[in-house]
């Protein structure tokens, strides 16, 4: 039996991060980091972004740390490994090749899955969901193959990847259910706004259209909508969201109905478990409440912080204003806050057209979100700590 002090399971972003500040705070400790994927921890938000526009794949760029970093670190990493079993009582970790891992403390950072629709065709060739490396290479050759791409869905991947492959020429198609895109953070107006501004650079919108499944006998061909409308395809792009990966520990008090429940610091209710990422259910004690984000730099602040606290050298409290950004076109957006609830006062300052604004969302009287567009870092930062002055933390 392998026995190791710390083990992290999951090589996306998140479990690389904690590997890093484990080694931070603990030299010489064993660790052994668990990844399903081929390649070291990568910066995964590129794939829909650079990825897919340049003429050669940035592979170079991608990793997040020196694969060589793990090796001069001491920290074992078993890549294209799966962890099957897990006895959180005797702390035993089984791996797919049999072997077993005894460890003192653990990180799960297994992050999330992309949601396959309930219909038929899901698994038909050409029709791509867009999570790893291997998702990006095989849309940017059947992208030059089919020429015609539809985009099923209207979130920030479904937007990513329309503009990134728009960018490159291609005939680009968005089915949205919604009457506009980002309606999950949006405002209607700026709603409306981006939307024209997909249109605008040739994007065709199939918008209020439902799926209701792909069509071909093995390769795609058409992709039917419930309202009856059958849309040619060569390439379809399913973006509907993603679940966090629980199923090694589900049915136990480690998993959820909206994740990994954690407190403050980041840890199960099983002392010595951590839970980071697109996993963990954590105490917002910014914004109040519970949430689960699954955004990059979340999982990296998480990684850091769990990671700190298994070593029992520091106790660092979860303590971040949520933020993401995206790119689409030539627009940068940046979101500071919490857009899950619907805002009763909307605040533009600046205008869509010189792309140039901020958007401030308001729930009553409180501030609690902030849509920043072309901003600079410092503007962004300013942002965070208005958001924090406006909440009293």
């Amino acid at each position: 039996m392998i026995q190791r002090d710390y083990l992290v399971i999951g090589s996306g972003i998140g479990g690389g991060s904690a590997c890093e500040s484990i080694r931070k705070y603990d030299k010489r400790g064993s660790v052994t980091l668990v990844g399903a994927e081929t390649y070291h921890p990568y910066k995964r938000w590129m794939l829909s972004k650079s990825f897919l526009r340049e003429k050669t794949p940035p592979l170079k760029k991608l990793p997040h740390l020196d694969p060589g970093w793990y090796d001069s670190h001491k920290i074992e990493t078993r890549l294209a490994t799966m962890v099957t079993q897990v006895n959180i009582d005797r702390r035993l970790a089984v791996l797919g090749n049999g072997e077993t891992i005894e460890f003192n403390k653990a990180c799960l950072a297994m992050g999330s899955r992309p949601v396959r629709p309930p219909v038929a065709g899901v698994g038909l060739g050409n029709v791509i969901y867009l999570r790893t490396i291997r998702d990006a290479l095989a849309l940017r050759e059947m992208a030059h193959l089919e020429k015609t791409i539809v985009i099923v869905g209207g979130g920030l991947l479904a937007c990513e990847a329309a503009a990134s492959l728009r960018q490159l020429k291609f005939k680009v198609s968005m089915m949205h259910r919604n009457a506009y895109l980002l309606n999950r953070y949006l405002d209607p107006e700026t709603g409306a706004w981006i939307t024209g501004y997909f249109a605008k650079h040739g994007v065709t919108l199939l918008l209020g259209e439902s799926l209701n499944g792909f069509e071909g006998k093995t390769i795609l061909r058409n992709i039917q909508t419930k309202s009856g409308n059958r849309i040619p395809a060569g390439v379809a792009v399913v973006a509907c969201g993603a679940e966090p990966n629980l199923e090694l520990v589900r049915n136990t008090p480690l998993a959820g109905p909206h994740g990994s429940p954690v407190s403050e610091y980041l840890e199960t209710e099983e002392k010595g478990i951590y839970a980071i990422g697109d996993l963990a259910f954590y105490p917002d004690r910014i914004m109040g409440g519970v949430r689960r984000q699954t955004h990059w730099e979340n999982a990296r602040e998480q990684g850091l912080v769990a990671g700190a606290n298994m070593t029992g050298k520091k106790r660092i409290r979860y303590e971040q204003v949520p933020y993401f950004w995206t790119e689409m076109f030539d627009l940068r957006l940046d979101f500071v806050g919490d857009f899950s609830l619907q805002p009763t006062r909307v605040v533009l300052k600046g205008a869509y057209a010189k792309k140039k604004f901020v958007v401030r969302y308001y729930q009553g009287d409180k501030l609690r979100a902030l849509l920043l567009c072309h901003a600079a870092p410092r503007e962004v930062d300013s942002a965070k700590t208005e958001l924090r002055n406006a909440l009293g933390k």
